[in-house]
């Protein structure tokens, strides 16, 4: 049988059975609609959260930390050694101040964390509203919104407001025992952005701006190493050292495996209206087979083979179950984007930010459509082959 043939007897029940044709293509574009938005929410979320916890630096730098022996502090000569480490290429400090906020007429406790802009960037730090201090703004700070509750205001409104500080440092004293100074800082600081953590108060200012108190010891350490294979290697190195080392790159992996979770969940519900549209085109397939019963005796003598009479049903299966993948693509990316509409109209109707809660990516649109079509295929198997086998006389006598 000549392949023009093929296409044109295998299209032939969209022509004299378009009704239940199209229904049995539906069905099954409905279960591929259904897994495709259902894993896009899953990619989608992922993305989201992920997006908002991490930037590209975030995930190859190490934070350190000081050890449990007094040798092993953060100083300068310790960090000198780390930043000539063979695969560490940048290294931003960060000390720790309890201190005072002032804030006009108001006064409330919270944590200074004073840092060089690089921390910023190399924290996967984002400002939720304004913006980061840069290398010559010494006197730029950025709030938590749990700082600017603080003092019941809301935290946009913060922002381009000044504060002054009153930093806590201990010392020992002459007979070895720790006292705690309280130094009032005259300059005032002007809130440039505000970060959206509402569970703990505090607020990063320019390491420079506190330059003159000669700290020497430092609270935290981002180490940025070359490249990811080397994260694990600069790691263990830092860690021989005495040092506490943790990573970014952890976190995300375990969330990974979270959402990764979430998916095969969410896949799964949407696998079971699949699994009823791919029976109800096994029972359109067979239904034909009953119907051309006569068709299949006439060309058998006329001498189409057993395996002519096979694949005509196999490209049949095979063009719905494709056409089926298209259209639950369609119908996949089209309840993804309404369903996006709608949540952010609600969202911005409440004073809430746009998000897009749905992406395809593009190697899982392609597998959708060889998954539909194999799919196809194999609800064509069985009927083809009790159609390849049929005795031509006795189909020719069926009614």
């Amino acid at each position: 049988m000549k392949f023009p043939d093929l296409i044109l007897l295998s299209t032939r029940a969209f022509i004299t059975r378009p009704m239940r044709t199209s229904l049995t293509v539906l069905g099954v574009s409905v279960g591929i609609g259904t897994v495709l938005f259902l894993v896009s929410l899953g990619y989608g979320l992922q993305n989201m959260v992920l997006n908002k916890i991490t930037t590209a630096d975030a995930l190859l730098s190490l934070d350190v930390y000081p050890g449990s022996s007094e040798l092993m502090a953060l100083d300068q000569g310790q960090t000198k050694k780390i930043s000539e480490i063979k695969e560490v290429v940048e290294t931003s400090q960060l000390i720790n101040f309890a201190a005072q906020i002032n804030f006009g007429d108001l006064t409330g406790d919270c944590l200074v964390k004073a840092i060089k802009p690089s921390f910023f960037r190399l924290g996967g730090i984002n400002p939720a509203g304004g913006e980061l201090f840069s290398d010559n703004d010494n006197y730029g700070a950025v709030l938590s919104a749990a700082g600017a509750k603080l003092f019941n205001i809301n935290p946009e409104l913060a922002i381009g407001q000044s504060i002054t500080l009153n930093l806590f440092i201990s010392s020992l004293n002459e007979e070895g025992a720790e006292e705690i100074k309280t130094i009032p800082r005259a300059d005032k600081y002007i809130i440039r952005g505000i970060t959206d953590d509402e569970n703990s108060s505090y607020i990063y200012v320019s390491a420079d701006s506190l330059a003159d108190l000669e700290i020497n010891n430092y609270s935290q350490l981002k180490v940025k190493v070359s490249n990811e294979q080397r994260l694990e290697q600069v790691k263990n190195e830092l860690t021989g050292l005495g040092f506490f080392v943790s990573s970014l790159s952890e976190t995300i992996n375990q969330a990974k495996s979270i959402f990764r979770v979430i998916k095969i969940i969410l896949a799964l519900f949407g696998l079971l209206a699949l699994v009823v549209s791919a029976i109800g085109m096994f029972n359109t397939m067979t239904v034909t087979l009953l119907e051309r019963i006569n068709e299949i005796g006439i060309l058998r003598s006329i001498g189409a083979s057993a395996d002519d009479i096979r694949l005509l049903f196999l490209v049949e299966a095979f063009l719905m179950g494709f056409l089926g993948g298209l259209g639950g693509i369609i119908f996949g990316y089209l309840g993804g984007e309404i369903a996006n509409l709608g949540l952010n109209i609600i969202a911005q109707s409440f004073g809430g930010q746009p998000l897009d809660l749905f992406y395809s990516p593009p190697w899982f649109v392609g597998f959708i459509i060889i998954f539909s079509t194999v799919i196809g295929l194999l609800t064509g198997v069985f009927p083809s082959h009790r159609a390849s086998k049929l005795n031509p006389l006795e189909a020719l006598r069926y009614k």
